[in-house]
């Protein structure tokens, strides 16, 4: 599932969910990685990010 959220220049980026490989908190906001050492860094803060990663059901219980 996709997930829109704002790019650190203000435009929308949307993510695969189901790519995503680490979150963490930068000082722009919030850095998502992907596989392939590719990365995007969202102006959200990580609580708002990890609600919406984890309202796609895209990652396994634990």
């Amino acid at each position: 599932m996709f997930v829109k959220l704002t790019g650190s220049d203000r435009t929308s980026t949307v993510i695969n969910a189901s790519q995503v490989t680490f979150v963490t908190q930068v000082a722009d906001g919030t850095r998502i990685r992907f596989g392939e050492g590719r990365s995007v860094t969202v102006v959200e803060p990580l609580d708002e990010v990890m609600e919406r990663l984890n309202r796609t059901l895209s990652f396994p219980d634990t």
